[in-house]
This record gives C-alpha cells, sequence and structure tokens, in this order.
C-alpha cells in the first residue's frame, strides 16, 4: 500500500514539474522571438468593392479589368476615423488603372502590381492625411472582353 501512494506521490510531482518546465521554456521562447519579425496583431483586413474599369481603344471600349482588392489597416485606427479609406482606395485604384499607359489589359500578367498596389497604399494615406492603410493585396486581377460581359 506504501509502495502505491509513494508511487502516485512520485508521478504526480514528476508531471507536475515537467508542466511547469514546459510553460517556462515556452515563455523564454517568446521573449527570444527576433524582434524584427512583423507582428500582425491589431491589424484587420478590410475587403474593397470590385473595381471595374473601361478599357478603351482608339475611342471604342474593348472591355473591363476588374480588380478586387484587400487592405490591412489597424483596429484601432479604423475605428476613430470619420470616414473610411474603402472609398478613397476604390478611387485611386480606378483613376490609375485608367489612365496608366503601360497597362496591356490584353496581357495583364506583367502588369506591375507591386508598384500598383505600393502607389495604391501611398495616395490613400496622403488623401487621409494619416498612416491608415499598411498593405494593399491584390485578391483579383482580370480582364474581360466586352463581348464576354452580359448586359440586360
Amino acid at each position: 500500500m506504501m509502495k502505491i501512494l509513494v508511487a502516485g506521490i512520485w508521478m504526480s510531482a514528476t508531471m507536475l514539474a515537467s508542466g511547469y518546465g514546459t510553460t517556462q521554456y515556452i515563455a523564454s521562447q517568446k521573449r527570444i522571438g527576433d524582434a524584427n519579425e512583423p507582428t500582425f496583431v491589431g491589424l484587420d483586413y478590410e475587403t474593397v468593392k470590385p473595381v471595374n474599369v473601361p478599357m478603351l481603344f482608339e475611342g471604342t471600349l474593348q472591355g473591363y479589368v476588374v480588380a478586387k482588392l484587400v487592405f490591412t489597416a489597424d483596429s484601432d485606427v479604423l475605428r476613430r476615423l470619420p470616414v473610411p479609406p474603402h472609398p478613397f482606395l476604390v478611387d485611386e485604384a480606378f483613376r490609375r488603372l485608367y489612365s496608366d499607359d503601360t497597362l496591356d489589359f490584353t496581357n495583364l500578367e506583367r502588369y506591375d502590381l507591386d508598384a500598383f498596389t505600393k502607389y495604391l497604399k501611398d495616395r490613400t494615406n496622403a488623401r487621409i492625411g494619416q498612416m491608415v492603410v499598411h498593405d494593399v493585396l491584390v485578391e483579383e486581377f482580370n480582364y474581360f472582353n466586352k463581348d464576354d460581359v452580359i448586359t440586360h
């Protein structure tokens, strides 16, 4: 009986010690983490309405470029803004795509999306007057020929 009691106490003490040691080890690893590592705590991913841009060539409608965008922003900053950044981002995307002479709508895979998203982030933040948009992500970027679009 005494052996069983001692074995039970020994197993309980060993289990408690290993649990405590594990939590201490994990906590120390979190403190040691890379200081340059980006943190995404408090960031919201906000989807904007699709941007539909008519593509004209020699005065004739050829089709539409459709871009679905997502941006990241600090949730606290978003709540404090008097006007949401969504319409500014959509407006900047439309203006950029409509007036960009380098955009070959028949060959979209060659379009510089990095420069496009950086431009959108910088221009949207400039119009709002503070750093709100941290990053702009492209969810979809497509071209639809005018013949493929169903009109009613």
